[in-house]
């Protein structure tokens, strides 16, 4: 149907602009949580090596553990796309998880907030059920409290690895990739500017004992013009 005084709009014809805008607004990327989106470096080499030889895993149950922006959920993503399992935030543990028909399950940020002794209790009884599990945290699973001694002689037994924080080469693979999921395609100088202004504004704050704030990335970016000029 073409353009008439009616409003509407032939088939044959191009579209008016006002469609062409309705029909991208809507449009949304997700990013990329494949295996094949996982970016491997050496800051998270053993890890991902681990999560790849699964089901030959030595013990059904083993740990990721890094500061944030390490990569341990999209990791843990891509285990539970391979073992099937259920997700699940540990602060909502409760007896529904526990009694779930889900044979893998993932508990993400063990060591979040202050344990108790009734999320615990159920954490225990996952681990004691003997299915596949991986769980994450920030810092390493001897150093996870908890309310159940016996939870403790758990953890410090854990089979876990290290996702630690990533250095330029792979902060720059990062944000290739994070372009790439919004289909933009950004020359290497533009990332590497973006990584430069990053850690000026980590040592900034660090120098004057200041947090990163939008006020500080602008002091940051106003400097890097200046040089250039």
């Amino acid at each position: 149907m073409h353009s008439s005084g009616s409003g509407r709009w032939r088939s044959d014809a191009a579209p008016p602009d006002w469609i062409v805008t309705q029909l991208t607004l809507p449009l949304e990327t997700r990013p990329g949580l494949g295996r094949e989106d996982f970016i491997v470096a050496p800051a998270n080499r053993e890890a991902v090596a681990f999560v790849d030889a699964f089901p030959g895993w030595p013990a059904p149950i083993a740990a990721l553990y890094g500061p944030e922006g390490s990569g341990k959920s999209h990791l843990a993503a891509v285990w539970a796309a391979r073992a099937r399992a259920h997700v699940v935030e540990a602060s909502t543990l409760d007896e529904k998880t526990l009694h779930s028909d889900a044979l893998a399950i993932v508990v993400e940020n063990v060591d979040a907030g202050v344990p108790g002794a009734a999320r615990d209790s159920i954490l225990f009884a996952l681990i004691e059920r003997g299915g596949a599990m991986l769980l994450t945290g920030r810092e390493p699973p001897s150093q996870w409290q908890t309310a159940i001694p016996d939870l403790a002689s758990r953890y410090r037994a854990m089979v876990s690895f290290a996702l630690w924080a990533p250095d330029d080469a792979l902060l720059g693979a990062m944000a290739r990739k994070l372009f790439a999921d919004k289909q933009l395609s950004v020359p290497d100088a533009v990332i590497e500017y973006m990584i430069r202004s990053v850690e000026r504004a980590d040592a900034k704050a660090l120098a004057e004992k200041r947090p990163v704030t939008v006020a500080l990335m602008r002091e940051i970016l106003a400097e890097q013009q200046g040089s250039l000029l």
